[in-house]
């Protein structure tokens, strides 16, 4: 739809999740002119936001921005949403998946930030359990936009705003559609290749369980240590760089060029290093960064599940053995007293298990069907990159 003065129409958002990340994201759109409508699971946290009227945001943006939906009721705050922001830890996707179902809309936006490994794909896969029938888009963003925190009732503080964002979803020629939407409000937010891309290029999968799991007794004594400078020592890095290069031969496999720890650091912060030990001590960002005081907190119970589980379960379907990785996940298990391989994201889970590799890497751009030969043979020549 078009205005008369032939600018596009502002998007509507609902902002699902009303914690550090939320709340922010919340406010800022509505600074910027947006309507917004924040839902949470309790009450608890809505309480300051009814109260003000909206949210105080302080740091990098100032000002206060008006909401006039602020409710547990999911139905009343997608009702007219064009974009729906999921700003939940990962673990509690499934959950919103389930909330959304009866209510989504054609031609609704529902993008994870971020989706960590396969969020998109799960999203759509409870979707489909609950016989959710809206054409809806479906996308996840590699990483959270803000950095972020709330720091009184309906008051959030952003420390800053990344730059640039792959954001991808699940039917791939769709992304352009997602960003003339998502860009009105974040430029910061680009292409990405397909989800799965986006979901191998989760390093925190890499950083955060295995320096939990390795720094175990440091944690649980309540020691104070620098996370990434003291935890990452030169045997814990090494450890590190197994994890990653299992997650790169899994992405290898399904035709993924998925970018190492290394690469990304060097992206991230210029940080160069003859190994990763090397890139990590020269890290400025990680200077400062104090470790956990414990270990039930969502570097091992969210990234476990949500970020390692689904390569390692990807990996064990296409013979791609990945046993540094099993071994941290199976002693998270029982550091935490659960069975992360039970809870976590599973090809059975997602609805991946009976796929080939032909039929995979064709589900990556949205083709899935076999029975037009002519356009999974497009869509084989565009993940090669032969196509347009």
């Amino acid at each position: 739809m078009k205005h008369k003065n032939n600018e596009e129409k502002k998007p509507k958002f609902a902002v699902l999740g009303a914690g550090h990340g939320g709340l922010a994201m919340a406010g800022h759109l509505a600074i910027m002119g947006f309507e917004v409508s924040l839902y949470n699971r309790g009450e608890e946290r809505l309480w300051g936001v009814a109260a003000r009227g909206g949210i105080d945001i302080v740091g990098e943006v100032e000002g206060f921005g008006k909401i006039p939906i602020v409710t547990i009721d999911i139905e009343k705050a997608i009702h007219d949403a064009d974009l729906i922001m999921v700003v939940v830890p990962a673990t509690g996707h499934r959950y919103i998946a389930e909330q959304c179902a009866p209510y989504l809309k054609d031609n609704q936006i529902v993008i994870l930030h971020p989706g960590r490994t396969f969020g998109a794909i799960e999203f759509r896969q409870v979707l489909i359990e609950k016989g959710c029938t809206a054409d809806v888009i479906i996308a996840e963003a590699q990483t959270f936009l803000y950095a972020s925190r709330v720091i009184d009732p309906g008051q959030a503080r952003i420390f800053g705003i990344k730059n640039s964002i792959p954001v991808a979803s699940i039917r791939a020629h769709l992304i352009p559609k997602v960003l003339s939407r998502l860009r009105m409000a974040y430029p910061q937010f680009v292409p990405g290749d397909n989800v799965f891309k986006t979901s191998f290029d989760n390093i925190g999968a890499i950083f955060h369980p295995t320096l939990c799991v390795l720094n175990a007794g440091w944690i649980e004594s309540e020691t104070e240590f620098q996370f990434y400078l003291h935890g990452a020592s030169p045997s814990v890095s090494r450890v590190l760089e197994l994890v990653d290069a299992e997650r790169i031969k899994v992405a290898e496999t399904l035709g993924i060029r998925a970018m190492s720890a290394r690469q990304w650091l060097y992206i991230a912060y210029d940080s160069a290093g003859s190994d990763l030990y090397n890139a990590i001590r020269v890290t400025p960002g990680y200077r400062g960064i104090m470790a956990p005081t414990n270990l039930q907190m969502r570097y091992i119970r969210e990234d476990v599940p949500a970020s390692l589980v689904p390569i390692a379960s990807l990996g064990k379907m296409l013979g791609v053995k990945t046993p540094v990785m099993d071994s941290i996940i199976t002693i998270a298990s029982a550091i935490n007293q659960c069975d992360y391989w039970a809870e976590g994201r599973t090809v059975e889970r997602l609805g991946i298990q009976n796929m080939s590799l032909r039929e995979l890497r064709l589900f990556a751009i949205g083709e899935t069907s076999a029975g037009d030969n002519q356009v999974q043979d497009t869509a084989w020549s565009f993940l090669k990159g032969e196509g347009k």
